[in-house]
C-alpha cells in the first residue's frame, strides 16, 4: 500500500513563527512530504502536555499564507471544528483552493472544549449533528449548486458560492473513539483519530472494515496524527517529550484499549499515539501503522518545535526512504 506522509506545522504555541513555518513548509516540499497539516480552535486553551501559551494562528490563513511560499505540496485540517456558520465554511475552503490551486483534506470534528462553543452562544448546541449539516452544506455549495435551506439550526436561500474547490475536498472524521469511526464511514471518505494507540487502531480497523462490508461500500481511507521525536538513541528521544502529561492525557482518553492494568503508567504503553525513538525505532513504528491499513500519517512534532526542521530532515533521509522502499515492495 502507498502511505502519504504530511507535517502538523507550528502555527501555535511557544514555537509559533512566521520564518519557521515558511522554512519548514519549504524543507517539507524540497524533501517530498505530501502535505502541509494545521489545528483549529476559536479558544485555544493548550492541552496539559504541551504547555501553557495560547498562540494561535488562523489555520485557513495559515494554509494559504504556507501555499504562497511553496509551488505544489497540498494542504491539510485535523480537525475543523462546527463554530463558523457553514457558508462561511464553505466560502473559506473554496476561496483557499482556488487562490492556492492545492489540494486539500478536511478533517472535521465536534471539537473537545466546551468553553469556546460557550463563548459563542454554542454550549447546548449538538455539535455533531452540528458539524454533520455544515458539511452538507458546504458539500452542496461547492458543487455550484444555487442552495436553499430550512432546519432548525440554518435558514437561507438563493446562495450559491463561486469560485468552486479546483480538486474534490475529502472529508476526514476525527477522533478515536468508536462513534467517531462509524460517522467517518457513514458520512466521510475518511477517519483520521490523532493519537491512538496501536491497539486501540487495530479495533477501530477491524469494526470500521466490518461497517463498510455491511454498507456495501468500499473501504474509506484511515490515517493517524502520532506525536513524535527522533533522536540518536530510544532514551534521547523520550527525554524530549512530556512523558508525564502524555500519560496523564492517555489516561483520560475513555475509548483508548488499556493495558492489562487498566491504566497507562509507562510510555511503551502509548505506542501508536506516539513514535518516539531512533530512526529505526520510527521506521517500526511506520511499518507497523502500514501493516494496519493507515493510508495517512501527518507526524506531529509539536513537543520537538525547537528543533522543527531538523527533526524534518532526519525523518526525510532516514525514515521515508525506507518505508516508502518497503510499501513499494509490498505493492510489487
Amino acid at each position: 500500500m502507498t502511505t502519504r506522509f504530511g507535517l502538523l506545522v507550528p502555527h501555535f504555541g511557544l514555537e509559533a513563527d512566521p520564518d519557521l513555518l515558511v522554512e519548514g513548509a519549504r524543507l517539507a516540499e524540497a524533501r517530498g512530504f505530501d502535505s502541509l497539516w494545521v489545528r483549529d480552535h476559536l479558544v485555544f486553551h493548550p492541552h496539559g502536555m504541551e504547555g501553557t501559551d495560547r498562540t494561535f494562528i488562523d489555520p485557513f490563513v495559515t494554509l494559504s499564507y504556507l501555499a504562497g511560499v511553496t509551488e505544489r505540496i497540498g494542504l491539510g485540517a485535523a480537525t475543523i471544528i462546527p463554530f463558523r456558520h457553514p457558508i462561511n465554511l464553505a466560502y473559506s475552503v473554496a476561496s483557499m483552493s482556488w487562490i492556492t490551486r492545492r489540494k486539500f483534506d478536511l478533517g472535521i470534528g465536534a471539537g473537545t472544549f466546551d468553553h469556546e462553543f460557550a463563548v459563542i452562544g454554542q454550549a447546548d448546541e449538538d455539535r455533531v449533528q452540528m458539524m454533520k449539516e455544515q458539511v452538507l452544506i458546504a458539500r452542496r455549495l461547492w458543487t455550484g449548486e444555487s442552495l436553499e435551506w430550512n432546519s432548525d439550526r440554518y435558514k437561507f436561500s438563493d446562495v450559491d458560492l463561486k469560485p468552486q474547490p479546483l480538486y474534490p475536498v475529502p472529508v476526514w472524521w476525527g477522533g478515536a473513539t468508536p462513534a467517531a469511526a462509524r460517522l467517518a464511514v457513514d458520512f466521510c471518505e475518511g477517519w483520521l483519530p490523532g493519537r491512538i494507540t496501536f491497539p486501540t487502531y487495530l479495533q477501530r480497523m477491524k469494526k470500521i472494515k466490518e461497517m463498510c462490508v455491511a454498507q456495501g461500500k468500499p473501504m474509506i481511507m484511515t490515517g493517524a496524527v502520532p506525536v513524535t521525536s527522533i533522536d540518536d538513541t530510544t532514551r534521547s528521544a523520550v527525554e524530549r517529550l512530556n512523558v508525564p502529561g502524555l500519560i496523564k492525557n492517555a489516561n483520560a482518553q475513555k475509548f483508548w484499549v488499556k493495558p492489562k492494568s487498566g491504566e497507562f503508567t509507562k510510555i511503551e504503553e502509548l505506542d501508536g499515539s506516539i513514535l518516539a525513538g531512533t530512526p529505526d525505532d520510527i521506521v517500526g513504528g511506520i511499518q507497523r501503522y502500514q501493516e494496519l491499513g493507515c493510508d495517512l500519517l501527518v507526524f506531529d512534532f509539536r513537543m520537538r518545535f525547537p528543533d522543527y526542521l531538523q527533526q524534518i530532515e532526519v525523518l526525510a533521509k532516514e525514515v521515508l526512504p525506507r518505508v516508502q522502499a518497503t510499501a513499494g515492495a509490498a505493492a510489487r
